[in-house]
C-alpha cells in the first residue's frame, strides 16, 4: 500500500509591521486610538484570527492538513488569550503615553516626508498623517494643523482645509512665507523656525544645536507655538517660543542664513556649507552684513547682536550641507523684489552685492 503524503499547515507570517503595510497602501495613516504602539493596532489584532481561520478550513480535509480538532481548538484558545493580553497592554501603554506628553495634543500632518514622520512619532495616540491628493480629515476636529511639505504645495494645502479650520494652519518651510500669508489672511498663523535635521526616512533628528546656541535655535510663534513646542521636547528637541519682534527678526536671520551660504556656494560650484564657511569666508559675512543692513533700513527688522557669529556658527553645525539657490521666490527672491522695488522708485539698491550675485548665478538676467 502506497503511503499518504503528510502535509502541514505553516502558519502564516506574524512579523509584517502593519504602520510600515498601512504607510506603504494606504494614503491615510492614522494612529490607533487605544494605543501609542502600532503593534497593537486593529490590524495587528485581526491577523491570528485570520491565521486561525485558515488553519480551520485547511483541518476540515483531512488528507490535506494532520492538525486534530483538539488542536485547531488549543491554538484557538492560545490565539485568544494572546489577543487578551495584548489588549490589555495596549491600555496601559497608551495611558502611559498620555500621561508623559505634557502638552502634545493630539494633531494632522499633512506631509509624509521626512519631517511630517518624524513629528507623527513625536506625537500621541489620535495623529493623523494625511498625503498628497487625501481627504481631508474630520478627526481630531481641533487643534494644530501641521504643514509639512514643499512651498509649492502650499496653496493646494490651504484650499483642501476647511475654511474654519485654516486659522489652525502651522507652517514649517524655509523661505519668507509672510507676505503670501498675508496675502491670503492667514498672516496671523503659527510658523515655526525649523533648525533640526531628519537625514532619513524614520530616522531619529538632530536638533539645531551649534557652539555658539547650545540651548538651540528652532523656534516657534503664534496660537499653536506651545502645542509645537511641547511636541519637539517630547522627542528630545528644543524649542523657544518667541513674542512677534522677536520671531520676525529671527525669521529675516533664518533667511539672510540660506540666502547668503546658498548663494555663495552657487557661486563656488561644488562648494559645501562648511566650504562657504571656511574658505569663502570673507565673502559670505560681507553679504550676511548687507543683507541684515538692508534689511533694517527698508523692512525695519531689528536682529540681536550676533546675527554674524550665530550664522556662521550654524553653517559649521550642517557643514556637509550642498549649496544651491533653490525655490527663488521664498528665498533670493525676497530680497531681489526689495531691490526692485527701491530702483523703481528712484532709490538705491539696498542690497547690490546680492542683486550682482544672483545674475552671476544665472538666478537673474
Amino acid at each position: 500500500m502506497r503511503r499518504k503524503k503528510r502535509m502541514e499547515c505553516v502558519p502564516a507570517r506574524r512579523d509584517r509591521d502593519p504602520v510600515r503595510d498601512l504607510a506603504d497602501g494606504t494614503a491615510v495613516l492614522y494612529r490607533p486610538s487605544v494605543s501609542s504602539s502600532p503593534a497593537h493596532s486593529s490590524v495587528a489584532r485581526r491577523r491570528p484570527r485570520s491565521m486561525i481561520a485558515s488553519v480551520a478550513t485547511a483541518c476540515s480535509r483531512p488528507a490535506a492538513c494532520s492538525l486534530s480538532t483538539t488542536r485547531v481548538v488549543a491554538a484557538r484558545r492560545r490565539v485568544a488569550s494572546s489577543s487578551r493580553r495584548r489588549a490589555s497592554s495596549s491600555v496601559k501603554m497608551a495611558s502611559s503615553s498620555q500621561s508623559s506628553s505634557d502638552g502634545v495634543m493630539p494633531s494632522i500632518i499633512i506631509g509624509g516626508g521626512r519631517v511630517g514622520q518624524a513629528l507623527f512619532d513625536m506625537g500621541v495616540d489620535g495623529d493623523v498623517i494625511v498625503k498628497r491628493g487625501d481627504a481631508f480629515p474630520s478627526s481630531p476636529a481641533t487643534g494644530p494643523i501641521y504643514v509639512c511639505t514643499r512651498n509649492d504645495a502650499l496653496q493646494g494645502v490651504v484650499d483642501a482645509t476647511p475654511e474654519a479650520r485654516r486659522k489652525d494652519l502651522v507652517f514649517l518651510q524655509n523661505g519668507m512665507l509672510q507676505p503670501w500669508l498675508d496675502a491670503r489672511g492667514l498672516g496671523g498663523n503659527t510658523q515655526a523656525l525649523v533648525y533640526f535635521a531628519v537625514a532619513k526616512m524614520n530616522e531619529k533628528p538632530t536638533d539645531g544645536i551649534t557652539d555658539a546656541n547650545p540651548e538651540g535655535l528652532t523656534a516657534a510663534n503664534g496660537e499653536w507655538a506651545d502645542a509645537f513646542a511641547a511636541r519637539l521636547r517630547s522627542g528630545g528637541l528644543r524649542c523657544h517660543v518667541l513674542d512677534d519682534d522677536a520671531f520676525r527678526a529671527s525669521m529675516f536671520e533664518k533667511l539672510i542664513w540660506i540666502c547668503a551660504f546658498m548663494g555663495v556656494g552657487a557661486a563656488h560650484p561644488g562648494a559645501t556649507v562648511g566650504d562657504v564657511e571656511s574658505a569663502h569666508k570673507e565673502e559670505v559675512e560681507a553679504l550676511i552684513a548687507e543683507l541684515v543692513a538692508g534689511s533694517e533700513s527698508a523692512k525695519g527688522v531689528r536682529f540681536a547682536e550676533g546675527t554674524i557669529p550665530r550664522l556662521a556658527a550654524y553653517a559649521r553645525a550642517v557643514s556637509h550641507f550642498p549649496t544651491a539657490v533653490k525655490e527663488f521666490e521664498w528665498r533670493n527672491g525676497f530680497f531681489c523684489g526689495i531691490s526692485e522695488r527701491e530702483l523703481a522708485a528712484g532709490r538705491l539698491d539696498p542690497f547690490p552685492t546680492h542683486t550682482a550675485l544672483m545674475k552671476q548665478v544665472g538666478a537673474l538676467e
